[in-house]
């Protein structure tokens, strides 16, 4: 089966005055459908780096990022957004919902750069808020809803593209430990449902609740495997000075 997911020797580099920045310093991973992978590390890690990548919001300075076979780092602008739009669903922090729209508008949004009809863009949204428990929610605007509640619906945002890939960037950050754990829970069911999710987090509580960990230091991995072994927790730099 071919990666879904596939970095070869992936660099970013920045320039900040006279210094580069190496952001990302070949970085080499694939990641498979229907895999639930944490990408974690700290800041300045090159987490949020891959991610960008991932998400086609960048590409690589050096080496291959290929996305369903497709190699990014050779699209313009227009086609790295057409990729974003049919084969990415984004979960973010901040939720990034639009206030002065309903939740089932919210949820369109992405069928409507699709050019789906206005027909079929209002009954797959509502179908993806009755996904995430809103369904009678649907003409609320967001601010009414808690934290948790305006999650759900970037949730159904992500999910009503069908995407190949949910890119979920820090999702449970502004949300209380309790609320946290219901959304990470939503993340594990479509995983057992089949979506392929990638979760990029700073906290090793919410990583090892993945499947698979890649953990990232001073942007290399240092750790590729399943969540459950000790190294995932603990990179084999810091085996022998303790935990991070």
């Amino acid at each position: 089966m071919n990666p879904l997911i596939e970095f070869q020797q992936v660099c970013k580099y920045y320039q900040m005055g006279e210094t580069t920045v190496v952001a990302a310093d070949h970085i080499s991973f694939q990641i498979y459908k229907g895999e639930l992978v944490a990408i974690v590390g700290s800041s300045g890690s090159g987490k949020s780096t891959c991610m960008n990548i991932i998400g086609c919001l960048d590409v690589p300075t050096q080496g291959t990022y290929l996305l369903k076979g497709q190699d990014v780092g050779q699209m313009n602008k227009n086609q790295l957004a057409e990729v974003r739009n049919q084969l990415l669903g984004f979960i973010f922090q901040q939720y990034n919902l639009l206030p002065k729209l309903n939740l089932v508008e919210n949820v369109e949004i992405p069928l409507m750069y699709a050019g789906v009809s206005k027909r079929e863009r209002r009954e797959r949204a509502r179908a993806a808020l009755e996904e995430v428990g809103l369904g009678e929610k649907w003409r609320h605007k967001p601010m009414e809803l808690s934290g948790g509640q305006q999650q759900r619906v970037s949730i159904a945002r992500a999910l009503v593209g069908h995407p190949a890939v949910i890119l979920a960037d820090e999702p449970t950050g502004a949300l209380d430990s309790r609320t946290g754990r219901e959304v990470l829970g939503m993340l594990q069911d479509l995983h057992r449902q089949g979506h392929t999710v990638v979760l990029i987090t700073h906290d090793n509580s919410i990583a090892v609740q993945a499947q698979r960990i890649i953990r990232l230091e001073d942007g290399q991995v240092v750790y590729d495997g399943p969540s459950n072994a000790p190294e995932a927790v603990v990179t084999p730099r810091a085996a022998g000075g303790g935990s991070l």
